[in-house]
């Protein structure tokens, strides 16, 4: 992944929990920062370098993904007592989403989008446990005229408190009902075949290389002691997708009952 120094803060993003933050960087860039030292943890920004790569590798638009470096001095310039904290906490390595400028939020209602789009999505989050994108909260912009993904954090719930085992990969996934673009997923079927054929495991491999090894070590410490080595850790997610990968008619018929 490619890494930038994070040089300015500039304003708070407060629609979600996390607070994360419009940054400036040391290529000049603005990037929407996620901190490692929020509430949700280390395991939010591993799920957003994870979702980005197989999202890529699946030909869906999304915000250049990159490891931003966040020097705690920051937080003397910061007026705000929550931010200052925020930002000592996340001293370090973080992740950063390229910034959109002009992008504007989807709206179901007026955005439309093709049936060989929604039924990609649909298939895509099903697959990461993706409980965030529903009409409420889509975490799709609409920019240069078309959606990108944004918002990564709240996928693949199976790895909070997780062992590392692989139990019931096939599991449908029921949130999958409240996906925004469900209705127009009209072709799931035809798409579940090439898709999965681009999840080599190659590309597992590649999209848990990009996770930094101290994230993976944070996130063995928060109580997966068998995960402690990176490189073991590492395996274990790419065993789980590409046991959920082998077993996904269930979760892929799941789907399609959702949608009936």
């Amino acid at each position: 992944m490619r890494r930038v120094d994070v040089r300015r803060y500039v304003t708070p993003l407060r629609e979600g929990g996390s607070l994360p933050a419009v940054v400036e960087a040391d290529d000049l860039g603005l990037y929407v920062l996620k901190f490692r030292g929020a509430g949700q943890g280390v395991r939010a920004l591993m799920a957003e370098i994870i979702c980005a790569r197989l999202a890529g590798a699946l030909g869906l638009a999304l915000p250049e993904v990159v490891l931003a470096e966040l020097d705690a001095e920051l937080a003397r310039t910061e007026p705000d007592p929550e931010i200052q904290d925020l930002i000592r906490a996340s001293a370090g390595p973080n992740v950063a989403l390229d910034y959109l400028p002009g992008a504007i939020n989807f709206d179901p209602a007026a955005d439309h989008v093709s049936s060989d789009f929604a039924s990609r999505l649909v298939w895509f989050d099903t697959l990461v446990s993706n409980v965030d994108r529903t009409a409420r909260n889509t975490n799709l912009l609409v920019w240069q005229g078309q959606p990108w993904l944004i918002d990564h954090g709240a996928c693949l719930t199976f790895h909070h408190a997780w062992n590392g085992a692989v139990a019931d990969p096939g599991k449908p996934f029921a949130p999958i009902a409240d996906h925004v673009l469900l209705p127009g997923a009209t072709a799931l079927a035809q798409v579940d075949g090439p898709l999965a054929e681009r999840l080599t495991p190659a590309v597992l491999q590649a999209a848990l290389a990009a996770v930094p090894d101290s994230f993976l070590v944070q996130a063995a410490g928060q109580g997966a002691a068998t995960l402690a080595e990176p490189a073991l850790h590492r395996q274990a997610y790419v065993q789980y997708f590409q046991a959920r990968l082998a077993d996904r008619r269930r979760w892929v018929q799941g789907a399609i009952d959702a949608r009936g």
